[in-house]
């Protein structure tokens, strides 16, 4: 496809379902979809959400958090809130096609009265399989294209 459909996922901080959901759509989708990422805030990569990432064969360990001023682009065709915050104090985007919300639970926050990673990757396991649930399944049916 000449022209990807411009895609940014939007989160509180830029450090897990934001960045799982950009490296999910760019394995997936690469083809159809330039996925982006970024955070109201700049909280910084979770390591956690690196390593359950790796556990299904995508590295996002380059991804750095960064905030949508940061972006190289300002033109998105679709914003994908991935969290209520996000959601409600998203930017403006010129030329936004559509502003989709699809809020995912926070896995830090699900994790932590966790004592160890081992007890704190299972809620991280949990939240990505949820976004690569939506971003392989259903955001191509929402988007109206095809996965090749």
């Amino acid at each position: 496809m000449p022209n990807p459909i411009k895609v940014l996922f939007l989160c509180t901080g830029n450090s897990c379902r934001s960045q799982m959901a950009e490296g999910l759509c760019q394995h997936f989708l690469a083809e159809i979809i330039e996925p982006f990422s970024a955070g109201i805030e700049q909280h910084g990569l979770n390591p956690l959400a690196v390593k359950v990432m790796q556990e299904i064969g995508i590295d996002i360990s380059s991804h750095t958090s960064k905030t949508t001023a940061e972006l190289n682009i300002q033109t998105f065709d679709y914003v994908i809130t991935v969290c209520s915050h996000a959601h409600e104090h998203c930017p403006v985007f010129p030329a936004l096609k559509k502003l989709i919300h699809c809020a995912f639970e926070d896995p830090p926050a699900l994790a932590k009265h966790a004592k160890t990673e081992t007890e704190a990757l299972v809620y991280y396991r949990k939240v990505r399989d949820e976004i690569k649930e939506f971003v392989v399944y259903k955001l191509p049916n929402l988007l109206g294209i095809e996965p090749k």
